[in-house]
């Protein structure tokens, strides 16, 4: 029988997709030349861009904070699992913090040695950096089967080569938004497997 807090889970990852796509649908109202093939997504929320402060509501502040809620629906899913499942988890629940900070510490247009600008591309950092030993962790310490082993260590593998290797000149904005793919289809396939376990 399912247990609530798998089907909770779920619906947290769902608004969270839901809302992260509808705002980046919607990035190029008041700034028609952003481009979603081109510029890095933190760039529409700049400090003095029109409607920054409710796009990086949209695209990180909220979503971050669905999927925040759904890892901790899912801590019981792997709390009699081991360490190592549960600290993936957490380092899990980590980059999902980063991200949704992105949207409290907005880019500045000034330039990235600006406070705002620095800190924001440490939690971009901090983001995809937590997320990968929390990929490791989940596939070796979850239990949950050589499926979700092979699921966890593929987004874990694909993340950082979307995030670092793969942008390179036109490509940024495109490998980006696969990047944040992969991130968000991780939590709605792990949220589904962990859901099936029950």
């Amino acid at each position: 029988m399912m247990k609530p807090f798998s089907s909770a889970a779920l619906r947290w990852v769902a608004a969270a997709i839901v809302l992260f796509v509808l705002t980046l649908l919607l990035a190029r109202v008041g700034v028609p030349e952003f481009s979603h093939l081109v510029h890095p997504l933190a760039l529409r929320g700049a400090v003095g861009l029109p409607g920054a402060k409710l796009f990086n509501a949209g695209a990180f502040l909220l979503p971050g904070i669905s999927l925040l809620l759904a890892a901790h629906a899912l801590r019981p899913a792997v709390q009699e699992r081991g360490w190592m499942a549960r600290l993936g988890l957490t380092l899990a629940q980590l980059s999902v913090l980063a991200f949704a900070l992105q949207g409290a510490m907005p880019l500045d247009q000034r330039g990235v040695e600006e406070l705002t600008s620095r800190l924001h591309v440490s939690l971009w950092m901090l983001w995809w950096i937590a997320f990968v030993p929390a990929m490791l962790l989940l596939a070796l310490g979850a239990k949950r089967g050589k499926g979700f082993a092979v699921f966890c260590l593929g987004a874990g593998l694909l993340l950082p080569v979307l995030t670092v290797l793969a942008p390179i000149g036109a490509w940024v904005g495109l490998a980006q938004r696969l990047a944040y793919a992969v991130w968000l289809l991780w939590w709605l396939g792990a949220a589904l497997w962990l859901r099936r376990a029950q």
